[in-house]
């Protein structure tokens, strides 16, 4: 990388930074481009030579997020001995890195208010099929272990991410060990289920 080069990283670099940080603090909506230049003192026509509008910058945020988290559980993942308790491990890194995350309250408002209207969510929906690779990918390593039934570990993956997602909104509010017990018991739920029962009752196959 030559000099111009590595100066136009870094000021990339510095643009995304100061978003984060003004993401974080005053969420996705409130946060203007001028904001942006006026934290960092770097020109408008500057900030869009790299970033094509403010969704373009938190797209590329939430990508570096996303890297990030891949990284860092993978890191984690050696820890483990058991599938099972690797899923949990992946559970309690989803809260602890997602909980106190600056782009997480910004990331929701955006998901919530402007993705319906995106042109960009073929790029969202990418991000979203990287989460279920890592699940599907510990639930088809827990099937050929032996530590879970063979199964649809595609189909498995969606309802984990649904319920992981879906739990997100409703744990805005609690505090972060509220909100650990409580994930906690839905990965339990998710492992073990709720009826005691290691298969459907006959009835239930024979409908299903």
């Amino acid at each position: 990388m030559n000099k111009k080069q590595l100066s136009s990283q870094q000021t990339k670099q510095k643009i995304a930074d100061a978003a984060r940080a003004l993401f974080g603090l005053k969420g996705y909506a409130s946060t203007s481009i001028e904001d942006i230049v006026s934290a960092t003192q770097i020109s408008k026509g500057n900030m869009y030579y790299h970033f094509k509008n403010k969704e373009g910058l938190l797209l590329y945020l939430l990508d570096e997020w996303n890297r990030e988290w891949a990284e860092q559980f993978q890191a984690k993942k050696a820890r483990y001995h058991t599938v099972k308790e690797q899923m949990i491990a992946l559970v309690e890194h989803f809260l602890q890195d997602g909980f106190q995350h600056p782009l997480t309250k910004a990331m929701n408002e955006f998901y919530a208010t402007e993705l319906i209207t995106s042109p960009n969510q073929d790029r969202i929906e990418e991000m979203m099929r990287e989460y279920l690779r890592n699940y599907e990918e510990l639930l088809e390593e827990g099937m050929r272990t032996g530590e879970f039934k063979p199964d649809d570990a595609r189909m498995l993956s969606i309802i984990l991410e649904g319920m992981l997602a879906g739990m997100e909104f409703s744990t805005n509010k609690m505090s972060f060990e509220q909100a650990r017990a409580l994930y906690l018991k839905a990965m339990h739920v998710f492992l073990y289920g709720i009826t005691g029962l290691t298969e459907p009752p006959a009835a239930e196959k024979a409908n299903g």
